[in-house]
């Protein structure tokens, strides 16, 4: 089973795909969004290509748990893929998954030929598959995890 995952930005939503039977992810592509409203119909062709049996987003929570707007504008974009997709949705707490993107995409974020605008895709995709990473490893043993 596949699963698609987002990383919720208000003007960028990172997605990745991962496989529910090796619990790898895969970064995909970045959507862009205007005020965290993304572009449904690439959301709709994402779904149809790659038949995820479930979606997973980030929440984005401050370090001491509380909550931000962006927190809530998240709640706001999982609720609306469930009603849009109709799959079930998981939620993952997201902290520090952009960090460690950088991170994991180091290398290549130094290189002179590499642009802004593609940094930005890369990270945002990447963070994504972090997020599917993080559910996989909190969910393991559960017997049916979607």
């Amino acid at each position: 089973m596949q699963l698609l995952s987002f990383d919720f930005g208000m003007k960028h939503i990172g997605v990745a795909i991962g496989q529910t039977l090796t619990h790898t992810a895969t970064p995909l592509t970045t959507l862009r969004a205007s005020d965290g409203i993304p572009n449904w119909i690439e959301i709709d062709k994402l779904v149809h290509n790659w038949t995820p049996t479930g979606i997973v987003v980030g929440i984005p929570l401050n370090m001491d748990d509380s909550e931000q707007l962006l927190t809530h504008c998240a709640r706001k974009f999982a609720k609306r893929l469930h009603h849009h997709t109709n799959l079930p949705i998981y939620t993952v707490d997201e902290r520090l998954s952009t960090w460690e993107a950088k991170n994991r995409l180091k290398p290549n974020l130094h290189s002179k030929q590499s642009k802004k605008s593609k940094h930005i895709q890369d990270i945002n995709a990447m963070a994504a598959a972090i997020l599917l990473e993080q559910w996989f490893q909190e969910n393991k043993n559960q017997d049916n995890i979607t």
